[in-house]
């Protein structure tokens, strides 16, 4: 099994992340090493390889907490494992509690407040992006949970680079001219640029901000990638939690 492990963390003992890939045990086409129940791949499959995953990041599957996605800039609140309905962005400061973000393209982005200890986990795909998630995600770090900017450290992980991320010239048009690349007559997104700055805005120091470089669409022996593979591509989990006693 392959996970990737962001190194800005690593400095953190009290932080577990990491990132799913294609490789893994049961990686078998079309599907490869697939997390996600909302493609056609077996749901004992499925069952086996969260096992897996969590097992290598030292959770299980009742120490994790998800959300239905649903490309919105949602936020919520969490303290207890299991599916905690309809948002895109989850914040807990419960210790021994994963916040999972499902991925095939989008941007995962992982907040740790290493003086408060509280952690939150965003999808940002383009609706994400375009209602600004990861700024409110931020703000509320700041309004409820009084979370200084600067002690925030952020990963964000791998998705579609822009080269590669080709959209409608009315999805482009929702967005700074510096995040658009306009190549004749197609526009190109850049997601990740846009995210960043948003947390640069907010007062999130460059240091303590990794972005990958690992492209979704071009790596396609490693990554999961919809805009690549379509209806027949998995998806990926990314997980961050803060250990406790018992972890």
């Amino acid at each position: 099994m392959l996970i990737i492990k962001p190194f800005i963390f690593r400095q953190y003992p009290d932080v577990v992340c990491g990132f799913s890939t294609k490789v893994g045990p049961n990686a078998n086409p079309p599907y490869y090493f697939n997390l996600s129940y909302s493609v056609r791949d077996r749901k004992e499959i499925v069952d086996l390889n969260r096992k897996l995953f969590f097992e290598e990041l030292g959770l299980n599957e009742n120490m994790v907490s998800y959300q239905k996605q649903v490309h919105e800039d949602y936020i919520r609140q969490v303290n207890t494992f299991g599916n905690c309905g309809e948002s895109d962005a989850l914040i807990t400061t419960s210790k021994n509690l994963g916040l999972a973000i499902s991925s095939a393209d989008c941007p995962a982005i992982f907040i740790y407040d290493q003086k408060k200890k509280i952690i939150a986990a965003i999808h940002s795909g383009w609706r994400g992006t375009e209602r600004k998630i990861v700024r409110k995600t931020v703000i509320r770090l700041k309004s409820e949970f009084k979370s200084n900017p600067q002690d925030l450290i952020c990963y964000i992980g791998t998705s579609i680079a822009k080269k590669n991320y080709e959209v409608e010239e009315e999805v482009a048009s929702k967005f700074a001219n510096d995040f658009v690349l306009k190549n004749g007559n197609k526009f190109y997104l850049d997601l990740d640029g846009a995210n960043y700055k948003m947390l640069i805005e907010e007062g999130v120091k460059k240091v303590n901000i990794q972005v990958s470089r690992l492209c979704s669409f071009e790596f396609e022996n490693l990554l999961h990638s919809y805009r690549r593979d379509g209806q027949k591509s998995g998806r990926a989990l990314g997980v961050i939690a803060m250990k406790g006693n018992n972890v």
